[in-house]
């Protein structure tokens, strides 16, 4: 007789320790956000398995009831490739910040994504190094005052979205860091997808970079500075729903339902899946308004099927049925 299987709430994945976070960050949203979404998601507790670097998002491993590891500045993503091959069952998840992953961790970061593996990856992203007390990190701003460039940031910033998707990445999603509905949705669909998924949230850091993205994620002005988009559906946004996107020429432009002749069947349909990113590469540059939501969501080979497929053939072309045979099928040296 079958078992029914359990129903999970969020209690079953918080852990028993202090959440130490700074009052006011948005990481306890990121939290939450993922106790929820992890019951409706349709894995078993014990194949949940969180990969953690170095920073204030890195903490995160020690607040979920599930297997974890706090691992080394960068190398989250090689710890969960590994990881991953190792068991394929298991729902890997790497919990990163924008200093852990761009700058000691850019080359484990952009690889993972080329390779297209199946596992999750949510990028704390809040312009500044934050558990190190305020230095820039590669997202922040030119001009950008920290602890370590107190004249003024001289380094033009990487763009997350833009960097994924020139990496191949096969997933890509955006969303601010207080709108915890939102991003419960997005985890959810990024654990159904095949491959690598990236969700890059934009996070306050209330201590050293407070305000970093409120002309943004502002409630206040949220409706008419974003687009959320969803596949199929025209790339509407504004309080009165009636602004959106055409393509005039190579290049995106906001245009007024009710305005020149526009009507709602000129507004361009988001079309996630498509696998030329040259379109979601110009929804990621975009700053008015800024994207959000799953931009990009092409199913693609992952490297486990890869690996499966070569292992199956150079098995089925090999004379050696077991290691011995491959130990002992030349010359030997016998020890006495």
């Amino acid at each position: 007789m079958e078992t029914a299987a359990k129903k999970y709430t969020f209690k079953d994945f918080a852990s028993d320790q202090e959440v130490r976070w700074c009052p006011g960050c948005d990481d306890y949203v990121i939290l939450r956000a993922m106790q929820k979404a992890l019951p409706d998601m349709d894995v078993k507790k014990e194949d949940v398995v969180f990969i953690s670097g170095i920073g204030c998002s890195s903490r995160f491993p020690y607040y979920m009831d599930s297997y974890g590891m706090h691992s080394i500045h960068g190398r989250a993503p090689a710890i969960a490739t590994g990881v991953k091959i190792a068991n394929p069952d298991l729902s890997v998840w790497v919990i990163t910040g924008d200093g852990d992953s761009m700058a000691i961790g850019g080359n484990h970061f952009i690889h993972v994504l080329r390779r297209n593996v199946d596992l999750n990856i949510i990028l704390f992203n809040n312009e500044i190094y934050g558990l190190t007390k305020g230095q820039f990190s590669p997202t922040s701003l030119v001009g950008q005052k920290t602890k370590s460039s107190p004249y003024g940031n001289t380094q033009p910033p990487f763009s997350p979205g833009e960097l994924a998707i020139g990496a191949q990445a096969r997933f890509f999603a955006r969303i601010g860091g207080n709108t915890p509905k939102e991003m419960t949705d997005l985890f959810i669909e990024a654990e159904k997808f095949k491959g690598t998924s990236l969700i890059e949230v934009l996070q306050n850091c209330p201590i050293f970079n407070d305000g970093c993205f409120t002309e943004y994620t502002d409630k206040k002005v949220r409706e008419d500075k974003q687009l959320y988009v969803r596949h199929g559906e025209p790339m509407i946004f504004g309080k009165e729903k009636n602004k959106g996107l055409v393509l005039n020429g190579l290049k995106l432009e906001v245009v007024t339902i009710g305005e020149n002749g526009i009507t709602e069947k000129d507004i361009l349909i988001h079309n996630a899946k498509e696998q030329d990113p040259t379109l979601h590469q110009m929804l990621v540059r975009l700053r008015y308004p800024l994207v959000t939501g799953i931009i990009r969501s092409y199913e693609d080979v992952t490297l486990e099927e890869r690996i499966d497929v070569l292992t199956a053939e150079v098995k089925s072309k090999s004379k050696f049925n077991k290691t011995d045979d491959l130990f002992f099928s030349g010359d030997i040296y016998q020890v006495f």
